[in-house]
């Protein structure tokens, strides 16, 4: 082999040691690069991110979605809060009772669609929270509640008499995972039959749907529709006394409405449909009555103005115009109780995520009835819905409202019912939770000084034995006392059940 010249040896050498020293040079200027890229993230969380966070419960993929950034209802198409049946209380999805009348019996709690402390995050550690069933896009929660109770006074009337009863609670509630748009559907079914005592068999129940819309360009809408039926309290101021079964209410209700921000204004039109209708009364010597004359439709539009002081704060006024038609334009005693409906309030909205939210409103409302014989209902009217949480696991939650009763009693016009209502809502333990609830009604009648008024309060507890199935009990006493002849009551009930959830 031929000898290499010792220069050009050395050359080679010198050549093969720089390539080394650019290599070396490069993978340290590499490794510096990496760790200056890293800064602010730390190995724990790069295996987070490859591994999944760590957390003391797993992830249920089938958890409440986190709601779109349109999911609170458009200002301006938010209906009018309703009374003590509609309270917020426990975990588990909301109730299915969009009118303000009370219904006069104790029912189960009602629910709501989780915390507003937890909407959209991880179970953190409640192992007795419902996952739901997913069915396509939408997030079914079933709820089932079986059980027995007593109450002292079973129509809620001054002569009512006593009566064990066996009780079934259906709920269903579903919404959409959409990342834009939210649907919401709710559905409700209850059944009492006596076992024995006073008799009883009623069924009450009803649906709702609510559709709500990010159109774009600031512009939100919402569309809702809902179906109720369900006996007429005795307690009623129109109710029919004598009957052999209290006569059916049917309701109809839609809503369309549509709202935009311009700059910190937020203008918003809503339009609401309020449709009742009432069964015949068979009275206990075979008579059938009917109630057509008392049929009739609401419809209304109400046009609002809120200015956004800050994000949490935006206060609002709002003004309202509609007609009350009944089907008959003149009732069995001749008078046309058809009426123009105004109204003007005044309000705030609250926004304070999971601290407070709602809203609340005073104002004043009229109803002008076509015929000049009766006086116009007038008042004072209140309205709100305000959800409270000091710490995790507590909801406060706070209902007004006021309604418009009608009357088909010669001379009369009806009366404004107001309600209010605040409820507690406390997990005590991890599979133990309860709930407190108080509240006041007074009914004042329109053509005269007469009123009633109605305090009640109840008191509930549900231990969890796994995340599907608990044990219920409840109490609750209510008393109306009246100055008209008649009509003064109270009532003691219990239930103690079986509450089945997914």
């Amino acid at each position: 082999m031929a000898s290499i010249p010792q220069g050009t040896k050395g050359l080679r050498t010198a050549a093969l040691t720089a390539a080394v020293g650019v290599v070396l040079s490069a993978m340290a200027a590499s490794a510096q690069e990496g760790l200056e890229l890293r800064g602010a993230v730390s190995e724990r969380d790069i295996n987070d991110d490859l591994l999944g966070a760590p957390t003391n419960s797993p992830v249920i993929d089938d958890a409440e979605p986190t709601p779109p950034r349109n999911s609170r209802p458009p200002a301006a198409a938010r209906s009018v809060p309703v009374a003590q049946d509609e309270l917020v209380g426990s975990r588990e999805g909301p109730a299915i009772l969009d009118e303000p009348e009370r219904s006069g019996r104790m029912g189960p709690d009602a629910i709501r669609t989780g915390g507003i402390e937890t909407r959209g995050a991880r179970l953190d550690g409640d192992g007795f929270a419902p996952i739901g069933i997913r069915a396509g896009s939408f997030i079914l929660r079933p709820r089932l509640e079986q059980g027995i109770g007593h109450t002292t006074n079973a129509n809620s009337s001054t002569n009512g008499r006593s009566s064990t009863f066996s009780e079934t609670a259906l709920r269903l509630s579903a919404i959409t995972d959409w990342s834009r748009h939210s649907l919401s559907i709710d559905a409700n079914v209850d059944w009492r039959k006596s076992l024995s005592g006073e008799e009883l068999d009623e069924l009450e129940g009803g649906i709702r749907g609510e559709l709500r819309l990010d159109i774009g360009e600031g512009l939100d809408g919402t569309v809702g529709a809902g179906y109720r039926v369900r006996e007429e309290s005795a307690s009623s101021p129109s109710a029919i006394s004598g009957v052999e079964d209290r006569p059916l209410r049917h309701t109809l209700s839609g809503t369309a409405g549509i709202s935009r921000d311009v700059a910190r204004f937020r203008f918003g039109l809503t339009g609401d449909v309020h449709r009742d209708t009432y069964g015949d009364a068979k009275l206990l010597d075979g008579t059938v009555v009917s109630q057509s004359e008392r049929d009739s439709t609401l419809a209304t539009a109400r046009l609002r103005l809120g200015y956004e002081i800050s994000p949490a704060i935006r206060p609002f006024v709002e003004a309202e115009a509609g007609r009350r038609f009944y089907d008959e334009r003149s009732d069995s005693a001749g008078y046309e109780r058809s009426a123009d409906r105004y109204a003007l309030r005044s309000g705030v909205e609250l926004d304070l995520r999971e601290n407070l939210n709602g809203e609340i409103s005073v104002g004043w409302l009229t109803e002008r009835p076509d015929d000049e014989r009766l006086a116009a209902i007038s008042g004072f009217v209140t309205a709100g819905q305000l959800s409270w949480s000091p710490i995790r696991g507590t909801i406060v939650d706070f209902n007004a409202a006021t309604e418009v009763e009608g009357t088909t009693s010669a001379g009369e016009t009806g009366s404004l019912l107001y309600s209010a209502s605040l409820a507690m809502t406390r997990e005590l333990r991890a599979n133990l939770s309860g709930r407190a609830a108080v509240g006041l009604e007074y009914r004042d009648y329109a053509a005269s000084d007469a009123h009633d008024r109605v305090i009640w309060g109840e008191a509930s507890l549900t231990w969890w034995m796994n995340r599907y199935a608990g044990i219920t009990g409840r109490a609750r006493h209510e008393i109306q006392k009246s100055n008209l002849p008649g009509r003064d009551y109270d009532e003691t009930s219990v239930y103690l059940g079986m509450t089945f959830q997914r």
